[in-house]
């Protein structure tokens, strides 16, 4: 079976997201920052007339935070009706990879990368890092930011 992921660049690194999630790719917009939310909440924007969190995926996934400019897209993403913005250093392409093809992370690895991971998908002679949208969102304190 095929699934068709939207591959997009975080700090170097090549990643995907099922293209069912996304809901939309937006433009670089100035956030809110609130107060008493997890490092990884860069803040709030209008989603036309919502408010919807957005994450600093680079900080979620435990690297550095990203100097956000006009440059960097936010890509909306959706799941369980949950709505997430995540900023992201540049989007790439739509793909179509084989699910059969994904590999599982090695689980002994200290790297705290491998929980937000549903698999690894080669892709020609790169591997796109396919993020789990369940455990990227699980966050009790983001909800009380919605």
């Amino acid at each position: 079976m095929q699934r068709e992921l939207i591959t997009f660049q975080v700090s170097g690194q090549l990643f995907g997201i099922d293209i069912m999630a996304v809901r939309e790719i937006r433009a670089w917009s100035p956030v809110t920052v609130l107060p008493r939310v997890p490092e990884h909440v860069a803040g709030v924007v209008n989603l036309r007339g919502a408010v919807l969190p957005v994450i600093d995926l680079s900080v979620r996934l435990g690297w550095s935070a990203t100097e956000a400019t006009p440059r960097n897209p936010i890509i909306v993403v959706e799941h369980e009706q949950q709505s997430r913005g995540l900023i992201v250093h540049g989007v790439n392409d739509i793909v179509s990879i084989d699910a059969g093809s994904l590999q599982q992370p090695d689980v002994a690895s200290q790297d705290s990368i491998t929980g937000f991971l549903e698999g690894l998908a080669p892709l020609g002679d790169t591997m796109i890092m396919v993020l789990d949208l369940a455990q990227l969102m699980a966050d009790e304190e983001l909800d009380l930011a919605a």
